[in-house]
C-alpha cells in the first residue's frame, strides 16, 4: 500500500525500513572508513616529509640532518618497525579468533577480519619508513612477501563478502539465505509502498546456480558488481519518479530502499556463484598462508639479527 495522508513517502519508508531492524549501519562503516583514511594519510605524511632522505644516494644520507630520526636503527624508523612488528604480530590473532569459538567475546569474526585488512594495509607504508625505501637483503624478502600477502589479503577479502553470512560473520545456509530474500523483499515492499508484483518486476530474477570456471567465475563476480550497481542506479531513477515526481521520497529514504535492493541482489548472484566462489577461496587459502609464513620467518630473522647485535635507540 502506498503512504497516504500527510505523511510522505520518504517518512514513510524510513519509518519502515526502521521498523525492521535490519536497515544498514551507517556509523560503522563510515567509522572504519575514516579510520582507515587516517592511519593512511599520516603514513605517507610521514614518508613525504621524509621523502629528501630517502632520495639521497646512501653515501650522502649520513650527512643528512635527518639521518639520526629516519635511518633503520633511528627513533622514527625503528619506531616504525617496532610497530610494524607490533601489527604483524596481531595479525595472528585473527586465524585463532576463527578456530577458537571461545574467543567470541572479542567480537565478531567479519569484524576482527575488518580490523586485520585495515592493519594489514597498515604495514607496508610502516615497513617503508622503517627500510628508509631499501628493500634488499632479509628484510627485502619479508617486505616483498608483505606486499604479496597485502595483495591477496585484498582478493580473498573480495571473495569472502561474495560467501552470504550473518552478522556475527558465520556462513548462511541456503534456507537462511532464501528467508533472508523473502524479508528484504518484503522490506522493499513496506518501504515503498509498491506492491509484490511490483517489487520484483524492478528487481532482476536471480540467475541460476552454476559452477564455471575460476577464471570465468571471477568475470562473472566483477560483471555481477557491475550489474548490482546498474540495478540500483535504475531503483533510485525509478522511486525519484514515484507519483510523477510531486511527492517524490526524500534522498535518505531512497539510499534505504537502494541498500535494500542491492543486498537482495547480491544475495540471489552469491548464491549462484556459491560453488565456484567456494572452491576459489580454498585455493586462496592455500596460496595466502605460505607466503604470509615467508613474510613471518623473514621478520623472525631480522628481529633477531638486530637484537643480538644492539642496533637500536633506545639500548
Amino acid at each position: 500500500m502506498r503512504p497516504t495522508g500527510d505523511q510522505s513517502p520518504g517518512a514513510a519508508s524510513r519509518a519502515s525500513v526502521r521498523a525492521t531492524g535490519d536497515r544498514p549501519s551507517r556509523g560503522d562503516g563510515s567509522r572504519a572508513r575514516w579510520i582507515t583514511a587516517g592511519i593512511a594519510l599520516s603514513l605517507l605524511a610521514v614518508n613525504a616529509a621524509g621523502a629528501r632522505y630517502y632520495l639521497l644516494p646512501i653515501a650522502e644520507r649520513v650527512r643528512s640532518p635527518l639521518h639520526p630520526l629516519l635511518k633503520p636503527s633511528g627513533v622514527v624508523g625503528q619506531t616504525a618497525g617496532i610497530v610494524a612488528l607490533a601489527i604483524f604480530v596481531f595479525l595472528w590473532l585473527y586465524p585463532l579468533r576463527k578456530k577458537w569459538r571461545r574467543l567470541a567475546f572479542t567480537g565478531s569474526v567479519g569484524r576482527w577480519m575488518d580490523v586485520h585488512i585495515v592493519a594489514a594495509l597498515s604495514l607496508p607504508l610502516l615497513l617503508a619508513i622503517h627500510a628508509t625505501w631499501r628493500f634488499d637483503g632479509v628484510i627485502g624478502l619479508g617486505f616483498w612477501a608483505m606486499m604479496v600477502v597485502c595483495a591477496s589479503g585484498i582478493v580473498g577479502r573480495y571473495l569472502y563478502v561474495r560467501i552470504p553470512r550473518s552478522r556475527t560473520g558465520a556462513e548462511l545456509s541456503l534456507e537462511e539465505v532464501a528467508g533472508q530474500r523473502r524479508a528484504l523483499i518484503q522490506q522493499i515492499v513496506d518501504a515503498t509502498g509498491l506492491t509484490l508484483d511490483q517489487v520484483q518486476a524492478l528487481i532482476p530474477a536471480g540467475p541460476a546456480r552454476v559452477t564455471p570456471s575460476p577464471t570465468r567465475a571471477m568475470r562473472m563476480m566483477l560483471l555481477n558488481d557491475l550489474q548490482r550497481w546498474r540495478t540500483t542506479r535504475e531503483v533510485r531513477r525509478r522511486w525519484r519518479a514515484l507519483d510523477g515526481g510531486t511527492t517524490a521520497p526524500d534522498r535518505r529514504a531512497i539510499d534505504d530502499v537502494a541498500k535494500l535492493v542491492a543486498r537482495e541482489v547480491a544475495l540471489a548472484q552469491q548464491v549462484a556463484l556459491l560453488n565456484a566462489t567456494h572452491r576459489i577461496f580454498r585455493w586462496w587459502h592455500v596460496a595466502h598462508r605460505p607466503i604470509a609464513l615467508t613474510a613471518l620467518v623473514a621478520v623472525i630473522i631480522h628481529v633477531a639479527v638486530v637484537v643480538t647485535m644492539g642496533v637500536t635507540w633506545f639500548w
